[in-house]
């Protein structure tokens, strides 16, 4: 017997929600998917060990596992399965939450239809697929394993799309290694590597996972997510900030890490291209720069 498209995994514990999605998917016309259904996160866990599931329908409240902790989990286990979260009225917020932790897509029960479900799906196996397209091409910075400018540009539009779809600000925080030279000059490119590959950790344990994080030029780094307002955007430099401070109070480093950045956003009803981003968020940067030689700055870029 062949193997049906889609293998799906329903992680619901209400009955009648269960019956309703699998309704949908029998009454879909061309609908080539098999549904398995469990009631319990263990039990969604333990099956997708065994392999073969494409895509988790999952609620983000169980007996045994609430909230986004619950997507945190399956993703967990499974990077690489396509994860849709279902949220009731009360709680859009998190099903929100729960793209920007890695889930591809979220549904509002009671507002789902068989054509929205299948189309979520298709929608998600294709941001799925983009990823994996992602990781076999040559878009990664050798050096510190972030995105290059190829990898930024890519993920980066999905970024833009989905912002648009969830009515998210997109940022871009541009920023600039303060000092590479110097550091190259007396301490070695060796330390001047070390250097690019010490920020390059930071941003990732910094910013989020759902967050693109690139390497573009030789003392260049970008950071494009989304956020709920262009006020929540910009507190990306609050973290950025703390992130360093907190580097630098190692008691074995030789330099401080310090760089100056530029932070632009875009807003959903706006159409500016993540070159055009790059490019404002470029000229900030260096405006800091300048005004900070001068004796003076602002905290459109963070040092």
């Amino acid at each position: 017997m062949d193997r049906p498209s889609l293998n799906i995994l329903l992680i619901e514990d209400n009955p009648g929600d269960a019956r309703l999605i699998r309704e949908m998917l029998a009454d879909t016309p061309n609908a080539d998917v098999r549904l398995e259904s469990v009631g319990r996160l263990s039990q969604g866990l333990e099956r997708l060990a065994a392999g073969g599931i494409d895509i988790v329908l999952l609620d983000l409240s169980l007996p045994d596992s609430q909230g986004l902790e619950t997507c945190r989990t399956v993703r967990g286990e499974d990077a690489d399965v396509v994860v849709i979260v279902l949220t009731g009225f009360d709680d859009v917020d998190a099903g929100a939450q729960a793209v920007q932790e890695g889930a591809q897509d979220y549904l509002v029960k009671g507002k789902v239809d068989g054509a929205l479900l299948m189309r979520s799906i298709r929608y998600a196996m294709e941001r799925q697929q983009m990823l994996r397209q992602l990781k076999a091409l040559s878009v990664t910075d050798e050096l510190t394993g972030l995105y290059n400018r190829r990898g930024l540009t890519m993920s980066g539009e999905q970024v833009r799309r989905l912002a648009r779809r969830l009515g998210q600000e997109v940022y871009l925080l541009f920023m600039d290694l303060d000092g590479l030279k110097g550091i190259n000059d007396t301490l070695g490119h060796g330390e001047g590597d070390r250097a690019l590959r010490d920020l390059g950790a930071l941003l990732k344990f910094t910013f989020r996972d759902s967050d693109v994080i690139a390497r573009i030029g030789g003392d260049e780094f970008v950071v494009l997510g989304t956020a709920r307002s262009a006020e929540a955007a910009r507190t990306t430099r609050d973290r950025l900030l703390s992130g360093l401070q907190h580097y630098n109070q190692r008691p074995d480093a030789r330099y401080e890490l310090s760089v100056s950045a530029g932070i632009v956003t875009c807003g959903p009803a706006e159409n500016l291209s993540i070159d055009e981003m790059l490019s404002r968020a470029d000229a900030l940067m260096y405006s800091q720069k300048r005004e900070r030689r001068g004796g003076s700055g602002s905290w459109e870029a963070v040092r």
